[in-house]
């Protein structure tokens, strides 16, 4: 079942029954007039999760994406409609150059005075982890001096960090039940999926029976027993050079204890996709599920161009989303491929 909602996300989750979805992962604004665009103004109200925390069964999960410089807004309107917090998973990427103000060359220019070339660079923003909207071609730009004292006392200062991750709030609707186990009888939801979110699979060294520390053999011969992959961990990268060299170099394969999805693919916004911030479809579906139940429904208020619905359906799930904007709504349509689409 797939059910596409095009309004106002409030209004619109006003039609779902109480206690009628089993995870809810979603996109939200970040509140920081990205782009300019007018539906980026705020993070989403608390009367938005609480009405998400109404469709939403006791017990379930929610994973919520947002930005460094409004997760704190973002979390109290979460924690203040009623719901749990229960961790925050980290995205880390390799992203473009930083988007920082040069004090120095600020300063030269508002005195309107003029710098000397001093030579060249070269900036490839064409890597794999840049952002769509970036050039795919090699960069040069002049480096320049320092053209006034007050400049040179200000050389290499700016006012913004490298943008290298983004977090999903991960919170729960509280318990109906007065046990973990007693909620996840009665509705399905309390729980998160542990082995389906594993990290990779590690082969142990052959033992004898018996000498196992992870399970009995029957078997007399030699066996090479198979370990299950790394427990899922709050922190996810997207494998780019960058992120990798933040990893011991003692440890070349540490990176690998740690779910790898990269940034959204040429594949992703091949899809007559515009929308400016989507979402890798692999981060979502290993985030649906996380926490969704087999055979679920999962929720998105803030459906954009429908990179969660895509997601929950390639994994099995049913689907309802909501998006505001017509013209991300019909993207959604064409991408998710469904007939219950609501105008």
């Amino acid at each position: 079942m797939v059910a596409l909602l095009n309004g106002d996300c409030l209004e619109q989750m006003k039609t779902l029954p109480d206690n009628s979805v089993d995870g809810i992962v979603t996109d939200p604004p970040y509140g920081i007039s990205f782009m300019a665009k007018k539906w980026d103004y705020d993070v989403p109200k608390v009367e938005v999760w609480k009405e998400a925390m109404r469709v939403l069964k006791p017990g379930g999960h929610a994973l919520i994406a947002c930005g460094t410089r409004t997760q704190h807004r973002m979390v109290c309107n979460i924690e203040d409609a009623g719901f749990e917090i229960r961790d925050v998973v980290s995205w880390i990427y390799g992203s473009g150059f930083p988007k920082s103000l040069n004090v120095s060359k600020a300063i030269d220019k508002a005195a309107g005075a003029e710098r000397e070339v001093v030579g060249k660079k070269k900036r490839d923003a064409g890597s794999k982890s840049a952002h769509a909207f970036e050039s795919s071609r090699s960069l040069e730009f002049d480096i320049t001096a320092p053209a006034t004292p007050e400049a040179k006392q200000w050389d290499g200062w700016g006012t913004a960090l490298k943008p290298a991750c983004e977090f999903f709030t991960l919170a729960r609707k509280p318990l109906s039940e007065k046990t973990v186990a007693a909620n996840i009888l009665k509705w399905g939801t309390g729980g998160i999926n542990i082995d389906r979110c594993r990290v990779g699979e590690e082969t142990l060294p052959a033992q004898k029976a018996g000498q196992s520390k992870i399970g009995t053999f029957k078997r007399d011969d030699m066996v090479t027993p198979k370990r299950q992959g790394r427990f899922p961990a709050n922190l996810i990268h997207d494998g780019s050079q960058e992120v990798l060299e933040l990893f011991p170099e003692t440890n070349k394969d540490s990176a690998a204890r740690f779910f790898y999805c990269p940034k959204a693919s040429k594949k992703d916004r091949d899809e007559g996709n515009n929308h400016p911030t989507v979402k890798p479809t692999a981060l979502m579906q290993y985030l649906c599920r996380l926490i969704t139940p087999t055979g679920g429904v999962v929720l998105d208020p803030y459906m954009g161009s429908g990179s969660t619905g895509k997601a929950a359906v390639k994994e099995g799930f049913s689907f309802v989303g909501c998006e505001l904007d017509k013209d991300y709504y019909k993207i959604a349509k064409e991408r998710i491929g469904n007939d219950d689409a609501v105008d």
